[in-house]
């Protein structure tokens, strides 16, 4: 059916609210109503503001929810269909709390809130209709706040509320007639209107509580009232009741509809914060997880952030199912998922005076939120203690020598903004107040250096002259002041601004880092190691040229004025003659910079070039002296460095010739300044100490105006610094804010399905992956062999989101994972490579990398299950030795080993081992099997290998062929079917 008033008419008679309406009314109201298109998952309404129409279902459903307080997070109460009404309650009683969610693509009809409220002062059918009845979620709403003053944390509030619903009375009480003595005794009343003066939305209120509403209200007030108190207590089957419905399934419109889709609404209820920040926000808490999850509820309050209670619960609770306490380490990595920027760090109380706020520190066995730290006190906020304001004296006595803390920052959350200066902006307005106390102090240095030439202008013309020695001793004990105070403040300038330079340098360095490690695995294999770590570099030539060279041009502006005004007062004409060389250096600089950039590019790839280069040897030394090319090596090393180092010797070049043209100008200037002011000086227009003053101020001006006019020199080295940074900043990460909105990954039960996958590296390339339709139900043990290139690992790389495959989806659980967070899944799913990659530690350092808090004896029970504890223990130091880098003071099979007890000990739900055994012995390799199919019972793990004998018990096989799969079954029935696996077991057995 085609939309047209009429058949929306037809529609609003058909419901047992609208349809008592007359004719005129309903046809005037079909005239106004609007229809709007709303895409599942879209919000229609949200709690935290007033509606601003009412919407009436008129195709697909909804579900509605409500917000429960003592678990701060929200509830489905009901699906709605066509019929239903929504914002309504919250017009009625003058209190936001309605969210409805569109669960398909839906249609509403839509009706201004003022029209809806004019309308129901116009027809009391329809006040009545709505008025006199309580809506759903204002139930739920009430009981909730109920519930929560009765410290009753164990009553299913949902059910509650559909089983007392029915039953519930509401009642509108005016200013003028109304009065308490109305109310049942046997009833518990609730206030659900926001007008009644020291009662809050919530509140109890009891018949006797006093004479008359016109002292406490100027308005109706809305009532509702429950049986107490058994109906709290026992639990009865829920109702059925529907509400407002119609008993249709509402109209089917024509696919070419023109219907707008609606404006996008505020984000869904479970994203509590307002975005205004709060204070110091207190939320209670009590036990290990109550506790964590109040401290990052508070952190939300206080930076205004979105606190997603069930994201976090899920994985605290699994942490806490594991190592049955929670870190400081995880509470990191929950504040990475929430968008802060996190950094975990030990702080001795000598510095906690200028820790950064807000941080999550220890605190008497649990968790609390650091929010300011002076001289004299600090502001905690304990779930289990309360807020409180300690000295600064005593709370360092409870801190101790030295304490772990996390520290806490804001970042840009906008996805793939544009990287220029603007994005240094935030870092440096933090620091605002040390660098404008920088700025104040380089002022005063220029004052006092300016005096200085006032002050021999003096001595010269007054104190040589007359022979007046007492002004001389006064003048020189000045002088010597002046000196002194200009040293100390340039020593405390310097002070300053070298901390806050590494502040800034430290914050925007872990930043870039941060983001350059969740960029998708393709960047990292489409660029040398060695030429991301010049693009690095270059972050401390922005940060520079920003603290550094810009606060000089500020100076260097201002000064350049004060210097000339002067010198205009000394005299004019000189001021022209030492001016008269400023444009020369203009147009050199313009015909240079052009000229130097391009040197400086050439410069800073020939670098990269190199740099990469022998990460590349360095990392691969045991090759290079395998294959004796030591000598080839160095040759190709010294050839890169040779482009290396012409590059940068035309850039000295270019740079020298402008410098000397530069310092020719500028003894120029100085030489054509004594030469006239030698005439002045003769002529009685300027005294001796005059002109010396005013050749020690033209050198003051000349340094300045040269900066300034090599500004833009500067500002071509710094953009090409951004444009080689943005490089990085610019790539979108792996997981943008949308993936971070998507729901986490339920705890894994192993079930894993790939329908219809296909994968390509490139567009143009030939495909990895094709059409692969495969299916594995939880705990199976999986074996998947093939020759080499046939899409092995690949598959199983899609399993972890480390490439996203050009069509189909690979669910598990029944979860697509391309929408669930990333992070969530891939910390449930372990995988071990080939290429195994062991870091500069311990061994026990190395298997505990996933899991820190894990115990010794959970160590070595995963060392054991690598079949890695005796080896380990046949070392000199044990678990204590030394890997060296990369794990270079192992072989393959224990670096190999050492990966796969790391794995386990992370205890994932499903285990994927990309040829983690290639390293080892047959006797080895099939010890590690068994161990695994043992420990891994009830977990699905896939083992990719060459050896098909290692395999031979495996649940399931897959023979893998040119990116297919060819041949799947058990052992049994591939070697019934006498194909590709029959012939490939039989040339290994015949090898063996």
């Amino acid at each position: 059916m085609t939309y047209t008033p009429t058949t929306v008419q037809e529609f609003l008679a058909e419901l047992p609210t609208f349809g008592q309406l007359p004719s005129a009314v309903l046809n005037r109201l079909s005239e106004r109503f609007q229809l709007l298109r709303y895409r599942m998952g879209q919000a229609i309404l949200v709690r935290e503001k007033m509606p601003t129409q009412v919407s009436i279902l008129y195709q697909g459903q909804a579900r509605l929810l409500g917000y429960d307080p003592r678990l701060q997070a929200p509830s489905t109460l009901k699906l709605l269909g066509p019929g239903e009404v929504l914002g309504w309650v919250g017009l009625v009683r003058g209190v936001p709390c309605e969210t409805a969610i569109a669960s398909t693509e839906t249609v509403c009809l839509t009706l201004p809130a003022a029209d809806f409220l004019a309308l129901l002062s116009e027809e009391p059918l329809l006040a009545k209709a709505f008025c006199e009845h309580c809506g759903l979620v204002e139930v739920f709403d009430l009981l909730g706040a109920e519930l929560q003053r009765r410290a009753d944390g164990t009553a299913d509030l949902k059910a509650l509320t559909l089983r007392i619903f029915p039953e519930a009375l509401t009642l509108n009480l005016t200013a003028e007639q109304g009065s308490l003595r109305q109310l049942d005794p046997d009833r518990l009343w609730l206030v659900s209107s926001s007008n009644l003066t020291q009662y809050p939305v919530g509140s109890r209120v009891a018949p006797d509580a006093f004479q008359s509403l016109r002292d406490h209200t100027s308005g109706p007030v809305r009532l509702i009232g429950f049986q107490e108190p058994n109906q709290f207590l026992n639990p009865s089957p829920p109702s059925n009741s529907q509400g407002y419905s119609s008993s249709g399934n509402g109209l089917v419109l024509d696919a070419d509809t023109d219907i707008p889709f609606a404006p996008d609404r505020p984000p869904e209820p479970e994203i509590e914060a307002s975005g205004k920040p709060a204070k110091y926000p207190y939320i209670h808490g009590r036990g290990p997880l109550d506790a964590t999850l109040a401290c990052f509820q508070m952190l939300c309050l206080h930076l205004g952030l979105p606190f997603r209670r069930d994201m976090i619960r899920k994985v605290v609770v699994n942490q806490m199912e594991r190592s049955g306490s929670v870190s400081l380490q995880l509470c990191g990595g929950v504040a990475e998922l929430i968008g802060l920027n996190a950094q975990l760090a030990n702080v001795p109380a000598s510095a906690i005076s200028r820790l950064q706020t807000p941080a999550l520190v220890r605190w008497q066995d649990s968790f609390a939120i650091l929010y300011e730290v002076s001289e004299k006190e600090v502001v905690l906020a304990s779930p289990e203690t309360g807020l409180r304001r300690p000295k600064t004296a005593e709370f360092l006595r409870n801190w101790g020598e030295e304490g772990e803390v996390l520290l806490l920052k804001v970042t840009e959350s906008t996805p793939k903004k544009r990287f220029s200066l603007s994005w240094f902006l935030p870092s440096l307005y933090r620091y605002r107040r040390v660098l404008s106390e920088v700025l104040l102090a380089s002022f005063f240095v220029q004052l006092f250096g300016l005096a200085n030439p006032l002050m021999t202008q003096i001595i010269i013309d007054k104190v040589l002259v007359q022979n007046s020695v007492g002004t001389l001793n006064v003048l020189g004990v000045i002088l010597v002041l002046m000196a002194v105070f200009e040293a100390v403040l340039t020593a405390l300038r310097t002070y300053l601004f070298v901390d806050t330079t590494n502040r800034i340098d430290l914050a925007l360095g872990s930043e870039i880092i941060d983001h350059l490690l969740r960029l998708p695995l393709r960047y990292f294999e489409r660029r040398p190691v060695g030429e991301l770590g010049t693009r690095i570099n270059e972050l401390e030539n922005i940060r520079q040229f920003l603290t550094g060279t810009a606060l000089t041009v500020v100076l260097d502006a201002i000064f350049s004025v004060i210097y000339i005004v002067v010198m205009v007062i000394y005299s004019w004409l000189l001021t022209i003659v030492a001016l008269a060389t400023v444009p020369l250096f203009a147009l050199l600089t313009a015909v240079v910079a052009p000229i130097v950039r391009q040197q400086l590019r050439s410069k800073a790839e020939r670098n990269a070039e190199t740099q990469s280069y022998l990460v590349e040897v360095l990392s691969g030394i045991q090759t290079v002296k395998a294959q004796n090319i030591e000598l080839r090596s160095r040759w190709q090393w010294q050839e890169r460095y040779a482009r290396y180092v012409s590059a940068g010797f035309q850039t000295v070049l270019t740079s020298t010739t402008a410098s000397s043209i530069s310092g020719f100008l500028n003894k120029l200037s100085g030489l054509l300044l004594l030469w006239v002011g030698a005439y002045l000086v003769l002529d009685g227009k300027l005294t001796l100490g005059q002109l010396i003053a005013f050749r020690i101020i033209a050198g003051y001006t000349t340094s300045p105006l040269l900066r300034l006019v090599q500004l833009w020199q500067n500002f071509q080295e710094t953009a090409l610094s951004l444009e080689r940074l943005s490089d990085i900043i610019d790539t979108p990460q792996e997981a943008d804010e949308l993936d971070r909105r998507n729901i986490p990954m339920p705890s894994i039960q192993g079930a894993v399905k790939y329908e219809d996958v296909s994968f390509r590296f490139n567009n143009t390339g030939a495909p990895q992956l094709i059409n692969i339709n495969v299916e594995f139900p939880a705990g199976v043990f999986v074996g998947i062999v093939g020759q080499s290139g046939s899409g092995k690992s690949t598959l199983m790389k899609l399993l972890q989101r480390l490439y996203e495959p050009n069509s189909g989806r690979i669910l598990i659980d029944g979860y697509d994972i391309s929408k669930v967070e990333l992070y969530s899944l891939r910390r449930q799913v372990g995988m071990v490579l080939q290429d195994t990659l062991l870091f500069d530690g311990t061994i026990q350092d190395n298997i505990a990398l996933t899991n820190p808090d894990a115990t010794s004896e959970e160590i070595i029970e995963a060392a054991r299950i690598a079949f890695a504890h005796d080896f380990i223990m046949s070392l000199p130091n044990g678990y204590n030795t030394r890997v060296g880098e990369r794990g270079s003071a192992l072989s393959g099979g224990q670096r190999q080993r050492i990966a796969i007890a790391r794995t386990v000990l992370q205890n994932p739900r499903l285990l994927v081992l990309d040829e983690a055994t290639s390293a080892l012995d047959y006797h080895a390799e099939r010890q590690v099997c068994l161990n695994l199919a043992e420990a891994s019972r009830d977990r699905t793990v896939f083992f990719i290998t060459h050896r098909l004998t290692t395999i031979k018990n495996a649940d399931v096989i897959l023979m893998m062929d040119q990116g297919a799969v060819v041949e799947q079954g058990s052992h049994e029935e591939l070697m019934a079917l006498r194909g590709r696996y029959y012939c490939l077991y039989q040339q290994q057995e015949a090898q063996l």
